[in-house]
This record gives C-alpha cells, structure tokens and sequence, in this order.
C-alpha cells in the first residue's frame, strides 16, 4: 500500500494539472501571483510600518498592491475571453468565483491607490 500512494499522487497531478488548455493555465499562473503579491503587500506594509519614517509614504506596498490587482485583471480577462471554450454547455453561467474575481480587481486596485497615498503617522 505504501508504493502505490506516489503512483496515485503522480497519476492526479497528471491528470489534474497537465492536461489543461494553456489558456487555463495562464489563468491559474496569474491568479496565483495576485495572491502572492497580496501577500508581500500585506507583509511589506507591516516591515514599513515600523521602519518608514515619520511621513514616509507606502510605495512598494503600492505597488506590490497594484500588481496583484493587474494580475487578477488580466487572469479574468483571459477566463472572459476563452470560457465558452471551457465550458460548453454551461450557458452564461460564470460562476461565483467569477465574480469575486471582477469584484477584487478594483479593490485591489483602490488599495494599492490608498497606499501609495497614505503616509506614516507617529
């Protein structure tokens, strides 16, 4: 039992990963780096937070900020385009995560905004 788990792990991963459009991959990739530039916005922000100077602005949260919101733009523009190749039968269903989606991409856009603008307080 113990020598059939990888074989299992590899057929999934195979099955699961390699087999999508590249399109869906490219999706995938650049949801992907909207989360990790959220995440070193968020982790930048606190690193500044306690080292900027007195009235320093946030810039590289910004930016790091604006980045993931870029991201997500573009991994739902290319899902907007290339869905009816995805799911054929599906009608104009996109799905909740569709828009949670187009809904995070002006957040995350507006955050990066306010970062850019706010400057550090004592």
């Amino acid at each position: 039992l113990p020598s059939l788990a990888p074989q299992l792990w590899s057929a999934l991963l195979t099955s699961c990963f390699f087999h999508l459009p590249e399109w869906l991959q490219s999706v995938q990739a650049t949801m992907i780096l909207s989360i990790i530039f959220s995440v070193l916005s968020l982790f930048l922000f606190f690193c500044q937070l306690f080292t900027l100077t007195k009235g320093g602005r946030f810039y590289i949260t910004g930016v790091f900020q604006i980045l993931a919101g870029l991201c997500v733009m573009s991994a739902a523009s290319i899902y907007t385009v290339k869905h009816t190749e995805w799911h054929i039968n599906s009608g104009n269903s996109y799905g909740f995560a569709y828009i949670l989606a187009w809904v995070s991409f002006p957040l995350a856009l507006l955050s990066g905004v306010i970062y850019v603008i706010l400057r550090k307080r004592e």
